[in-house]
């Protein structure tokens, strides 16, 4: 196995799409990519990728958006997972969660999917659930909206204005989480913040 770690923006392909909150894991990635200086680029494994360091002599990264549908990501997943010879445990799954609020970001590894089809097919794919998750919230719908409807449309406008710093924080927690470890991580953003 090698030291590089494979990580994963949930989303859904195409315009139509790019905006939507289940597309955040995307988002992160696009900030990740512009960090190491690189521009995605298609791979045979039905994703585009992105291959660097994390800062000078950082750990070798591959960022991933699958190129399919959300609810079908573990095929990509485990093709990119074999193809760099990366572990589950160095696996990075980037994605929303409606069951934190907005603006705030928290890290796992296995456990259960809540609902969430993508993990739930990554899960499957990689016949595990230990692979390592940065959950970035969104909150929960508001009312009696249907939670497909609700991931499935564009952040609000107050929600946009809050946003970059949100992708920041999660792009923060992606790196720390491979410099320093999951507790590190957790450590530093779990607590809350004023």
């Amino acid at each position: 196995m090698t030291d590089t770690w494979l990580i994963v923006g949930l989303g859904n392909p195409g315009p139509e799409y790019s905006g939507n909150r289940h597309n955040v894991g995307q988002m992160v990635l696009d900030g990740l990519a512009a960090r190491i200086g690189g521009k995605f680029k298609a791979h045979k494994a039905r994703a585009l990728v992105v291959e660097g360091r994390l800062g000078i002599g950082g750990p070798r990264v591959v960022l991933a958006k699958p190129g399919t549908y959300m609810n079908v990501s573990g095929g990509p997943v485990s093709a990119l997972a074999r193809f760099y010879d990366v572990e589950p445990s160095r696996v990075v799954a980037v994605h929303d969660e409606i069951d934190i609020p907005f603006n705030t970001v928290k890290l796992k590894i296995g456990g259960g999917e809540g609902g969430h089809n993508g993990l739930r097919d990554i899960s499957k794919a990689l016949a595990t659930k230990d692979y390592l998750r940065v959950r970035v919230g969104v909150g929960r719908p508001p009312g009696r909206m249907d939670t497909a409807d609700y991931v499935l449309r564009d952040f609000g406008t107050a929600e946009k204005k809050e946003l970059p710093f949100l992708l920041d924080d999660a792009a923060d927690a992606v790196e720390l989480l491979i410099r320093e470890g999951l507790t590190a991580a957790q450590q530093q953003f779990h607590t809350a913040r004023v």
